[in-house]
């Protein structure tokens, strides 16, 4: 009898909770087919399947959703409305199910998280296990050994960019985005590729220890209560002594990235940064012309300072 074929798409919260999603149902005993890296094939099924008004990165979601129609039985859709009380998610994620559900004919494995109403991740995956046809006890096996595969991948990409923090000389820049934007091969990949290019190490803004950021967002800003956000707000406060410049990267009319990122440039002043925005129109060469010109206003300015420094010093 073969596996039923379960399809995750390689897109938006993919990037965040893709090793939790794999383990689980590879647990579960159940073939998973991830749609590949981004192409510009997935992008025009995207852009022909949304309206004008969608954000890149749901654009691209929708691309990876239409690959698997064929080649799976059914497709995880999540739908995360709450991670914390008092806090929610950006709109999209909300309403994930219903968009995917509207658009395509195809059978959904979907899960829902919303903890302002007593509804966690676990109870979410409980009720997902058991929709299909797993026991209780298989079902919370299940997510234990998920969980803890995905947090230990997690500490090791943290332990990997703390010792980068420490033991490259390069030029150091953080990268401030989502994670379905920054690992995306059409939108973040690309300027990670310039920056290496460039000897500059790139230090991602979504690896970090929650407990060392907790709260650190209200030095920017006291009133904002999406979830992502919080986090890299956060996480700009943690990195922000240890590194020389900052890009914030967004798609595409993303409003809650709009509002975040005017916050940012408005309270960092004493470091170099730059507002990059993405859409299905951005060409490579210009976004390389802002990242060399970026890095060299960095150089330059580390120079100048070597150059104060150093006559203070005599």
């Amino acid at each position: 009898m073969e596996k039923i074929k379960i399809g995750i798409p390689r897109g938006l919260l993919y990037y965040k909770y893709g090793d939790l999603w794999e383990n689980f149902f590879h647990e579960l005993g159940f073939e998973i087919v991830t749609s590949p890296e981004t192409n510009k094939s997935i992008l025009s099924k995207g852009q022909s399947l949304a309206i004008d008004e969608s954000c890149l990165s749901m654009k691209i979601y929708l691309g990876h959703v239409a690959y698997l129609i064929d080649k799976v039985d059914y497709i995880l859709i999540p739908r995360i409305c709450s991670l914390y009380k008092k806090e929610k998610m950006c709109t999209n994620f909300q309403a994930l199910y219903d968009i995917v559900n509207n658009i395509f004919n195809i059978k959904i494995i979907n899960y829902n998280i919303d903890v302002e109403k007593g509804v966690t991740e676990k109870k979410a995956f409980m009720k997902m296990g058991k929709s299909l046809g797993k026991k209780r006890k298989q079902i919370k096996n299940a997510y234990y050994r998920a969980t803890r595969i995905a947090k230990r991948k997690k500490e090791h990409r943290l332990i990997k960019q703390e010792r980068l923090l420490k033991e490259s000389s390069n030029l150091k820049i953080l990268l401030v985005s989502h994670s379905y934007n920054m690992y995306d091969y059409l939108i973040g990949k690309v300027i990670s590729k310039l920056l290496n290019e460039l000897e500059v190490d790139v230090i991602y803004a979504d690896i970090f220890d929650g407990k060392k950021i907790h709260k650190k967002y209200q030095e920017i800003s006291k009133k904002v209560y999406w979830t992502y956000s919080k986090e890299l707000l956060g996480s700009i406060i943690h990195y922000y002594d240890f590194i020389d410049g900052i890009i914030l990267l967004s798609v595409f009319p993303c409003g809650p990235d709009s509002l975040t990122n005017e916050m940012c440039i408005r309270k960092i002043n004493n470091k170099p940064i730059i507002n990059i925005i993405i859409d299905e129109l951005t060409g490579e060469a210009g976004l390389q012309t802002r990242i060399e010109s970026f890095v060299d206003i960095i150089k330059q300015r580390k120079e100048k300072e070597a150059v104060i420094n150093n006559e203070e010093n005599n």
